[in-house]
């Protein structure tokens, strides 16, 4: 696999910061060191940090590129994760696991309402009894109020990067526009790399009722450090679980 100068670039950009946070909210909750699932994993830098704290892990993701990278990272971590190429949306086939992860607003790609609870019912089914589900989303403030005319540039010796959002055309929805100008010593000029971003969210009563209606009972939403999340937060947390038996509450 040979994965794309995007891929590179837009792994650059993500915080570490934001994957110690997640880690330290995931161990609190996961079960300890039983196998995992890391949905739309990325470059794999979750993963990692799971294997690295014990878990046997799997990412998934459907991007070929964002696998290579996720591999690369394992290599140099010197740990082991399974990567599949796939689809959250349907993990038929997949072994069942006692945990199940989906970090950095990755829900909030899917199109639409439908794909969403259709990845609920998916991750119900590959979830063992008693199995664990956590998630971050975006929350409507985020993507009404704080998205919309947002505005990010960096620069340094030999790249550019610019990243402008807007507000979408359907309610609770953002566009990102991300674009690289990467230096190119044999052109003598810079190659432009760009990404169109949808990603869209519902109200934290849609989704309390979708993880209801699909099976999962204690429904916590906090934020990372696991407070309540207050009218302004700007991501929410869940975690969730699949009953032991039938008609737990």
């Amino acid at each position: 696999m040979i994965y794309t100068t995007f891929a590179q670039l837009y792994d650059q950009l993500m915080e570490p910061s934001f994957y110690t946070q997640w880690l330290a909210y995931a161990r609190k909750r996961l079960l300890p060191q039983a196998p995992t699932l890391d949905l739309a994993c990325g470059s794999g830098r979750l993963s990692v940090a799971l294997a690295q704290d014990g878990y046997p892990v799997t990412g998934l993701d459907q991007a070929e590129d964002m696998l290579t990278l996720a591999a690369g990272h394992a290599a140099i971590a010197g740990v082991k994760v399974d990567l599949i190429q796939g689809d959250m949306a349907d993990l038929a086939g997949l072994s069942p696991v006692e945990n199940v992860v989906c970090a950095a607003d990755s829900l909030c790609y899917l199109p639409d309402h439908a794909t969403l609870a259709q990845t609920m019912r998916a991750v119900y089914q590959v979830l063992k009894p008693g199995g664990v589900f956590l998630f971050d989303v975006l929350t409507p403030y985020q993507v009404d109020h704080v998205f919309p005319g947002y505005m990010y540039n960096y620069e340094d010796d030999d790249q550019a990067f610019m990243w402008t959002s807007y507000a979408g055309e359907e309610p609770h929805t953002v566009e990102h526009d991300l674009r690289f100008f990467v230096w190119d010593d044999a052109l003598q000029g810079y190659q432009r790399y760009s990404e169109l971003h949808h990603e869209r969210t519902e109200s934290l009563a849609a989704y309390q009722h979708l993880l209801q209606a699909t099976g999962f009972t204690a429904i916590t939403v906090t934020d990372v450090a696991g407070s309540p999340a207050g009218s302004r937060a700007e991501r929410w947390y869940f975690a969730c679980r699949k009953p032991e038996t039938v008609g737990e509450a």
